[in-house]
């Protein structure tokens, strides 16, 4: 991984219950998130969504034990560095496009900053 952001998601309403009992746990904020299971922890919630861009994959995931954020990381073969310089705003440009339906998202942490 040589960059990366994480995104705080806007507030969700409580879970509605019809039974006295646990709430299920929430839907992943995207509709292209699909299930990343967890071959060490079964009972853990991971879903993922990878997408190919020229050198480098821009993955986003979310864990529902951690429903306010959204991670988005820039995986490419470069090792023992950091992402170029002028690479960073295509990667932050390509994560808004793909956030786009969810709307703009304040920014929790990232590296590089753009």
């Amino acid at each position: 991984m040589v960059a990366w952001i994480t995104l705080k998601l806007p507030p969700r309403p409580p879970p509605m219950t019809l039974m006295p009992g646990v709430a299920p746990p929430p839907d992943p904020p995207l509709d292209i998130l699909a299930p990343n299971p967890v071959p060490t922890d079964p009972r853990k919630r991971v879903y993922s969504f990878e997408l190919e861009k020229e050198d480098w994959v821009v993955r986003l995931i979310w864990d529902a034990d951690d429903p306010d954020l959204l991670e988005a990381e820039c995986r490419a073969p470069l090792y023992g560095q950091r992402l170029p310089k002028a690479d960073v705003p295509r990667f932050w440009a390509l994560v808004k496009e793909l956030i786009a339906p969810i709307g703009p998202l304040p920014v929790e942490s990232a590296d590089p900053r753009p």
